[in-house]
This record gives structure tokens, C-alpha cells and sequence, in this order.
């Protein structure tokens, strides 16, 4: 079957081992991520089915990818809008070339049969796609024009020409040749005009795009950070930027209320909180009379492109507002409001959703603009919350937001060690609750507990929809003797600056809304701008929108599995890890005693914040299950030396969830300094399986442990890294836990400097940061400081770079208007060069500036690895704890399986059973975060392909997207242009 040229191919497997590399094969060919799904979020509804247009009904996962239509660049690579092409001719036009969707779907064994297909894609660059074919170790053929032949990881045969069509006979070694082939071909479609009309030329000269920004609804953190994406990243594509001020009322008011925004305008925005062009609800825009000022209003300015920022109620009145547009733009044509003439550049309106919402609520992403800066304040209220109950031997009830939404009371329970949470998605049996509530924290009481905290969404319900209120759980609480409060955190939940992850989301988000107004055609859906994992991705408006409102709809209906299944994976995932963690030490999920495993935990490297947390969630869903976890302490020195391992329980790990540092020790000794001692205590002890908890340290200690098997054989347990570092550098994953707390770290830290800056108008604040030789925490840094300039070890230092940036800087400072705050921060990684220190380059700055600025080094050092981690590396660590036990459980068991053919498998390391798990491939693993998807990778693998042991991190480089959106946020791709064209007209 041939894919040139169609819109969609389904590729089936029931391996999932595959699955995972096909999709990996694919986005490394150029495919981004689209869309995902897993069973957790299938609903067999006939509504839903056709609503998912072709999911089908036995898939377990499935993941969208495509690539975008191909859209020609300027000469300086940037994006030519469709509609500003010689050959637009209306919505009816057709674009360069049409883009390919691939669905690969996991499907199960016993209801599909797998079928192989054949693959045909076009590529200018057939050299560069050889080369990252066989980057993947992936065999290529050629014939004798030079198409490649290769078998993905599924077997379909993959075949890429550099002819577009199968009918072809003309070849193209360049984007541009095709651009200008095909241009050609679509000029000479168009009909035949008129020489003497546009005489003037007019109607030659392109049109610049005009986009306006605009926030709406209930505010969050992070929409001033998306207005400054927009509104940045528009204007380095050549458009005309305008923001609407107070959402919607002033799409209808007009006049000062849509302002025409320079660069300079949203200078500052990025470490304000709420939104700084205003928003407000609007009773005129729910009715046509208003909607029809709106597109008035956007007529007479010019403006095309709507890009919204706000909830599901904003977005959904936006992509009303494009439905309705023909007849809008007709009704003022007819009414004489407008001229024929003025309308018909105005035709086709392009609306882009951004999701603004602490709820986060939406269908179709992982994560909303201001959740996690919501989360976060919740995280820290419930912990000053914990400390005087925990003095007085109090029980605090604490209501937190979500009407329709359980996602702040979910995270927030997992992220704050909560003993009960009430929320919509998942409401307790009526009339039965109160006394599983007791029992619930009578038992965790028992355990020597002090403090009892209980999370209520605003919107729980019982299963008979009764509202459960915060005044009805204390009166249970109360009944149970304990000295009960209740604390309504309210809009300090929407209050503040936004996170690092909120600040990165909204600016990555913020950019890519604009690609999307660019590449937007009449018959693309108006798209919502999501996230996937680490992943952005664009989600037709409409879906995201319809499934939003369906899990309102199922939990009236009283079908609360379909509101469960209507979240995305991760909600339902988390659901499961609370229950395990909070109220499965009942023994209700124990584990038949023949399958219970003895597991260890080791910390190894660095010191930080999200150590304990990972131990605790471990042990909790151990004990759930009823293994043992046993703590080594202080790392594999303290094994070797004392063979010192403690047995945890749930008392142990208690209030961990907050706890920065490592309560059971941690150093960067390995195994390689006895492998024999560590050999011994691991089979004295009988661990079944080991988890290793660090950064690049653990990565190397269980490559160590892997190559020892054949002489240890107790080394053939079951193992697995848990990332844990803020370098971010461990190879198999684009996410570390206590990265996050340490980028936190440094936006509070970089915000105050850049205060103590602006106070004195004219200063630069080198600040140094850690990552050793990884540029991840810098590159991020700088995204979200607003950095102008960043230095890692991937993009060397040189005298070059150090010009251009003292340039930028002299621009900026030499642009300053007066009235802005104009502290400016350059990020430095520690080893960016031995060369240029951070002294050096505050130095040459200073030397430079000629008195027009002054400079400042600040380094903030160890503050970096935090103090209490935040709420995001919390639930991420319980997420990365659980599935990691369950992998050593899942693992073991098809071990024990194989030996005794289906009986009842004993969890002891004796020698016939390590045999066995010898011959089992894959079982020391890295748990990580790859292409928007949760993956254990393979050590032999990682170590042979992406792992450099001499700079300590992993090849791939991950972050690359964010270095090059933060060069077009800060002005310093501007320059770069300026220059560009400076020279060259020198030349001519």
C-alpha cells in the first residue's frame, strides 16, 4: 500500500517493544508526535468512535505522527504564510504538498491480525535521510536513481524517493527546486487576469499576516509569558503583532482595546503572573450582534488570525467565531459596514487555541498553561499546613479548585502525601464514604502517624452526585475524635509568577501558535496547542473541545469510568498510584506469598531533592503488594563496607513526599570498587530485583553490574535507573527528576538578580549554572529568564559569539525607551569553555559596553539541587517509582513463568532461577521519558549508542528546540538576520 500522497496509513503490531521503536523511527525520519492514546482513554461509545475517526476498538496504545504540509521559506528560513504565496487564490487553493499521517497502533495478539505494508515517502534530502536511517543502525538499499529501501521496526517495507509522485519523472535534490517547481504549476492553474487591472503593482507586493493575541476567561500563570511568545515569535516571522486587551469585551470594543504590539511592548512579561493585557468575561460576544463588532473590529485592523488564550469555555466561542466567519463577513458586506473590496482579503479566519487554565481540564494535553504553577502553590500551603498539624496532632481539610476537574485535587494528594482525596472523576460510594474515611485515617494514625490531611476538590460529588463539601468531611473527621480544621486555599492557587514548566509551555506553546497561524489553510481545523510528555502538539480545536465538555456529560450520567477514560493515560495512571500509595496498605491488594519480591533501593551521585520522594512511593507500593524494600545505605560504599540494608516501612518513609536530600545516604562510589562484597549482601539479603536511584553515577553503575552477570550471577536480577538529577543528562530520557526543582531554583533566583538589576537600569548579570557538561539546564534557564544570551558545552564559546552578543546587548540597552525595567541575565553553563569563565565574559562585556551598561557574575552554586522538591518532580517521582517496581514485578514473572511452566513461581534467588533470568534479554533497564512516551530502554543499548562515558551524558541532545527558541525570544536571531542582510547588500 502507498502512503504518497493519501492522508493517513494504520501500522499494526502486538509487540510493543516494537511499537516504541517504531515510533522512534519514524519522528527520527522527521514525523513529529500528533496525537496519543492508550486503553486508558478508549471509550467504545459509538459517539466517541466516530468522534476518533478510526481509533480502533482493540488497540492497547496508539500514537499519531505526521509530517506538516511543505511550505516555502524567505531567505531567511522563515515560514512564507500560505495565504501571501503568488498562487493563493482563495480558500480553494491548494498547498505546496500535502503531508503523510502515520497511526501506529499496539493492538492485542488474540483480536488483530498484523498485516505489513509498504511505506512510500518523498524527500528533497535523500542523503541526510540515508544518514539518520543508518544512525538507527537501520539497514539501507539503494537502486539506481538513488531511492533508499529500508524495513522499519514493524518490517513494513519503507520506500523514499526524491520524486513526489509515483508518476513522476522529475527528481529534486533541493527543497527550493521543488518549492519553485510546483509554484510554477500552481501559477499556471490559476485563471487568467486582467493586465490592465492592478496596473499600479500593486497587488504584487505581498501582505504582511496580521495576527492578534488575546487572553480570556479565568487567568493563570503563564499567559503573559504566551503573549510574549506570540507576540515575539511574529514579528521574527515578518508579521504584524496586535493584542486584544481584556479578552473578548475588547474584540467587540475595539478602538485602544486592540493595540498593535512592537517588541519592546511585552519586554518584562515573562516573569509576570496572570495575564498583562487583561482578560474579562463578556455577555456580547455569547450573542451574534457582538460577534459581528468583533469581526469588524479585526476587518478594519487588518487582522486575520486570532490566537486565543484561555479555557474550554474561550476556546469554544473562538472556534464559533470561525465557524460563523463567512457569514459574518458576508452580513457586513450586505448591511454596507464594509466594501466588497474590504472584505475580500478577509475571507478565511485562523484561530489557534492555547490552553490557559490552573484546572487543567482539557481534552487532548497533558498539561494546561498555569496548572503546575498552581500545583505548585498548593504543594507548598499543604506543607506549611503539615507542620502545625503535624505539631498540634491536627487534621486539616483543604479544598482546592476543579469544579469539573479532579487533576489539582489528583496531583495535588500524590504530590503532598495526602491520606484521602475527593474528586469528580472518581467519587465514593454514597453513604459509604464517611466510614471508609475513618478507617482510612484511623489505620494511618495507628502507624504512629501525627498529622491527617484530606484534599476536596471543589466539584466532589458522591455517586449519587451529592456534593461533598469540606464542612461534611470535617464533621467526619470530628466524629472521629481527631481536632479538625479547614483551610480554602481559593485564587492563591491562580496567584504568583508561573513555574519553569509553565514559562517553558507557554513560550513553546506561544511559538508554535504562531507556526500553526503560518501554516493554516481552510481545510486544517482550527488546532488547540497541547503537550504530550515533553512533546508539543497541535489537536484539532473542535475534539479537544467536545471531549472537555463529555466528561461533564458522563459524570451527570453517573458514568464515572467513561470521565476516568476520558482524561488522558497519565490522569488514570496517577489515579492507580494513589490508591496504591495512600489506601492499599489494607492488605486488600496483596500479592499469593509464592510472588512477593524482596527489592533494594540504592541513591547514587549527587544530593537532591527528589531522592526520597522515589523511595517513598516505592516502598508504599511495595508494601501494597506486599514485597519488601530494603534501603541500602549510603549508597554502594556503604554496601561494601558495612553491608548495612534496612527494611522500610510505612512508618519509615512517612512525610518523604517533601523531604530534599537522601535519608538513606547517597555518594558517587560504584560497584566497580568490589563487585564480589556487593555480589554478597545482594544474595544474602535474597533481592529479587534493584532499583538505582541517581544521575549519571547510576547509569554507570548498572552498566557495571550488567558486564559483571556472566561472573556474578546473582548481578541477572531484574534492575532498573531511575534518572535523578538536575543535569539532566542521563542517556534514555529527556526527564530527570529534581531537574525541575532545580530550574524553579534558578527562575526565583535569576528573577530576584534581574530585579536588583533593573533597579539600576543598566546591568548584566552573568549567572553561572550547573549541568556539567550537559547544556539542558542552561538552555531551559535561559528560555525561561528571558536570558539574552546562553553558553553550553554543545554551541562553543568563541570570539564570534561573544561580539554578537555584546552587540545585542548595546542594541537593547541603546533601544531603551525609559519607562522599561531593562535588567538583562546571560546564562553560562560551568563548563561551557575552560577559557571564557563567567569572570571573563563580565569582564569583555564590561570592557565593551564603554560605560553603556555595567556587569555582575552571580553563581548560585548547590542552591540549584533545592531544598524541597516541587510538586511536579514529587508526582513524577511516584510515577517513575511505581512503574519501575512494577517492571522488576512484571519481569520476574515471565522469569518464573519459564522455569515453572506456569505453576505457582517462587520469588527465591537460587541458582537455577538467576540462570534463567540470564537468558532473559532486557532486564537492566533506564526508565525514562522518549518522544512523548514512557520507555525502559536497554543498558547494552544506551551504552553502545547514546552514551559518551567521557563528558558523562547521553548524545542526544533533546533540548535543542528550546536554544533555538530562546535565540528568536531574546532578539538575538534578529541580528543575526540584520547582519545577514547587511552584508550582503555590501556585496551587491
Amino acid at each position: 500500500m502507498s502512503v504518497l500522497g493519501v492522508s493517513s496509513i494504520s501500522l499494526n503490531t502486538t509487540d510493543e517493544l516494537r511499537f516504541l521503536e517504531a515510533s522512534k523511527f519514524y519522528v527520527h525520519l522527521g514525523f513529529s508526535l500528533v496525537k496519543t492514546y492508550s486503553k486508558y482513554s478508549q471509550v467504545a461509545s459509538e459517539q466517541k468512535a466516530e468522534h476518533l475517526r478510526g481509533i480502533s476498538h482493540d488497540l492497547l496504545r496508539e500514537v499519531w505522527l505526521q509530517t506538516v504540509p511543505m511550505q516555502q521559506t524567505d531567505e531567511l528560513g522563515n515560514r512564507i504564510p500560505w495565504q501571501d504565496m503568488p498562487f493563493y487564490n482563495g480558500d480553494s487553493t491548494k498547498s505546496l504538498f500535502q503531508g503523510v499521517l502515520i497511526k501506529l497502533r499496539l493492538v492485542a495478539a488474540q483480536t488483530s491480525a498484523v498485516s505489513l505494508q509498504d511505506v512510500r515517502l518523498f524527500s528533497c534530502k535523500l542523503g541526510e535521510t540515508e544518514a539518520a536511517l543508518k544512525s538507527l543502525n537501520v539497514g539501507v538499499s539503494k537502486d539506481e536513481q538513488g531511492c533508499l529501501t529500508a524495513a522499519d521496526p514493524l518490517g513494513n517495507t519503507v520506500y523514499i524517493s526524491n520524486r513526489p509522485f509515483s508518476s513522476s519523472t522529475q527528481s529534486f535534490s533541493l527543497p527550493e527546486e521543488f518549492w519553485a517547481f510546483q509554484t510554477d504549476q500552481l501559477m499556471k492553474a490559476l485563471p487568467a487576469v486582467d493586465s490592465d487591472s492592478d496596473s499600479d503593482g500593486a497587488a504584487d507586493q505581498p501582505k504582511k499576516k496580521k495576527i492578534a493575541v488575546m487572553t480570556s476567561g479565568g487567568d493563570s500563570p503563564g499567559m503573559s509569558p504566551a503573549v510574549r511568545a506570540v507576540v515575539r515569535s511574529g514579528i521574527y516571522f515578518g508579521c504584524d503583532m496586535f493584542a486584544v486587551y481584556e479578552g473578548y469585551e475588547g474584540l467587540v470594543r475595539g478602538g485602544d482595546l486592540l493595540k498593535k504590539m512592537e517588541w519592546e511592548d511585552v519586554r518584562g512579561f515573562l516573569s509576570h503572573g496572570g495575564t498583562d493585557i487583561g482578560t474579562a468575561r463578556c455577555a456580547e460576544f455569547r450573542e451574534r450582534k457582538g460577534r459581528l463588532q468583533g469581526a469588524y473590529n479585526m476587518v478594519v485592523n487588518g487582522i486575520d488570525a486570532l490566537v486565543v488564550c484561555g479555557g474550554d469555555g474561550s476556546l469554544t466561542g473562538a472556534d464559533l467565531f470561525r465557524s460563523e466567519w463567512p457569514s459574518l463577513i458576508e452580513e457586513l458586506v450586505q448591511t454596507g459596514r464594509l466594501t466588497a473590496a474590504e472584505a475580500e482579503p478577509h475571507r478565511h479566519l485562523t484561530i489557534v487555541g492555547l490552553v490557559g487554565s490552573i484546572d487543567n481540564d482539557m481534552a487532548g494535553t497533558d498539561a494546561t498553561i498555569g496548572a503546575y504553577s498552581a500545583l505548585e502553590r498548593i504543594s507548598e500551603m499543604v506543607d506549611y499546613i503539615d507542620e502545625t498539624a503535624n505539631s498540634h496532632s491536627r487534621a486539616f481539610v483543604v479544598e482546592v479548585m476543579g469544579r469539573h476537574c479532579g487533576w489539582l485535587g489528583l496531583m495535588s494528594g500524590l504530590s503532598t502525601g495526602a491520606d484521602y482525596i475527593f474528586i469528580p472523576e472518581r467519587p465514593p460510594k454514597h453513604g459509604k464514604w464517611q466510614d471508609e474515611l475513618k478507617e482510612i485515617c484511623s489505620r494511618h494514625r495507628g502507624y504512629g502517624k501525627r498529622n491527617t490531611t484530606v484534599i476536596v476538590a471543589e466539584g466532589a460529588i458522591d455517586d449519587e452526585l451529592q456534593p461533598i463539601t469540606a464542612e461534611t468531611v470535617k464533621d467526619v473527621l470530628v466524629e472521629l475524635g481527631l481536632d479538625t480544621r479547614i483551610t480554602t486555599l481559593g485564587h492563591v492557587q491562580r496567584g504568583g509568577t508561573a513555574v519553569a514548566y509553565d514559562r517553558m509551555l507557554s513560550t513553546l506553546q506561544g511559538v508554535e501558535a504562531v507556526k500553526a497561524v503560518l501554516e493554516s489553510t481552510p481545510d486544517i481545523p482550527s488546532p488547540v496547542i497541547g503537550i504530550a510528555e515533553n512533546q508539543i502538539v497541535r489537536q484539532p480545536l473542535v475534539d479537544s473541545v467536545r471531549d472537555t465538555k463529555m466528561v461533564a456529560t458522563a459524570i451527570e450520567a453517573k458514568d464515572f469510568d467513561k470521565a476516568m477514560s476520558l482524561r488522558d493515560s497519565t490522569f488514570a495512571e496517577a489515579y492507580e498510584a494513589y490508591l496504591s500509595t495512600a489506601l492499599h496498605d489494607d492488605g486488600s491488594q496483596l500479592l499469593p506469598e509464592t510472588e512477593r519480591l524482596n527489592i533494594g533501593i540504592v541513591h547514587v551521585g549527587a544530593s537532591l531533592s527528589a531522592l526520597n520522594a522515589t523511595t517513598r512511593a516505592a516502598a508504599l507500593y511495595c508494601l501494597s503488594k506486599g514485597h519488601k524494600l530494603f534501603a541500602i545505605q549510603n549508597g554502594f560504599s556503604g554496601l561494601i563496607k558495612d553491608g548495612v540494608i534496612k527494611e522500610l516501612s510505612w512508618l519509615d518513609v512517612d512525610g518523604w513526599h517533601n523531604k530534599g536530600g537522601s535519608e538513606i545516604g547517597t555518594n558517587r562510589s560504584l560497584p566497580a570498587e568490589h563487585y564480589g562484597d556487593v555480589a554478597y549482601y545482594l544474595q544474602r539479603y535474597n533481592l529479587n530485583g534493584l532499583l538505582i536511584v541517581g544521575g549519571f553515577e547510576a547509569f554507570t553503575a548498572l552498566h557495571q553490574l550488567e558486564s559483571q552477570k556472566e561472573l556474578y550471577p546473582v548481578f541477572n536480577i531484574p534492575k532498573v535507573v531511575v534518572p535523578a538529577t538536575v543535569s539532566n543528562n542521563v542517556p534514555g530520557t529527556e526527564y530527570s527528576l529534581g531537574s525541575d526543582t532545580c530550574l524553579n531554583q534558578l527562575v526565583n533566583y535569576c528573577d530576584a538578580i534581574k530585579q536588583s538589576a533593573s533597579s539600576t537600569r543598566r546591568r548584566v548579570f552573568v549567572v553561572e549554572v550547573q549541568g556539567g557538561n550537559s547544556g539542558y539546564v542552561a538552555c531551559y534557564a535561559g528560555l525561561v529568564t528571558g536570558a539574552m544570551a546562553v553558553y553550553t558545552p554543545e554551541l562553543k564559546i568563541n570570539l564570534q559569539t561573544i561580539r554578537e552578543d555584546i552587540d545585542l546587548l548595546v542594541d537593547v540597552f541603546d533601544g531603551d525607551r525609559g519607562e522599561d525595567k531593562n535588567g538583562k541575565v546571560v546564562i553560562r553553563n560551568e563548563h561551557a569553555s575552560k577559557v571564557y569563565t563567567s569572570e571573563l565574559l563580565s569582564d569583555i562585556f564590561s570592557e565593551a559596553a564603554k560605560g553603556r551598561f555595567e556587569t555582575r557574575t552571580a553563581i548560585p552554586g548547590h542552591v540549584q539541587q533545592g531544598y524541597t522538591p516541587s510538586s511536579m518532580d514529587r508526582v513524577m517521582a511516584v510515577r517513575f517509582a511505581v512503574q519501575s517496581v512494577k517492571f522488576i514485578e512484571q519481569w520476574s514473572h515471565k522469569a518464573y513463568e519459564t522455569l515453572h511452566q506456569g505453576s505457582s513461581h517462587h520469588a527465591v534467588n537460587n541458582l537455577k532461577m538467576l540462570d534463567v533470568m540470564r537468558t532473559h534479554p532486557h532486564n537492566s533497564v533506564v526508565i525514562g521519558i522518549q518522544n512523548a512516551l514512557l520507555v525502559f530502554s536497554d543498558i547494552k543499548a544506551l551504552y553502545q549508542d547514546d552514551a559518551d562515558m567521557r563528558l558523562r551524558k547521553g548524545k542526544t541532545v533533546h533540548w535543542e528546540n528550546l536554544s533555538e527558541v530562546g535565540d528568536i525570544l531574546s532578539g538575538r536571531s534578529r541580528l543575526r538576520d540584520r547582519r545577514r542582510e547587511h552584508e550582503e547588500a555590501k556585496k551587491q
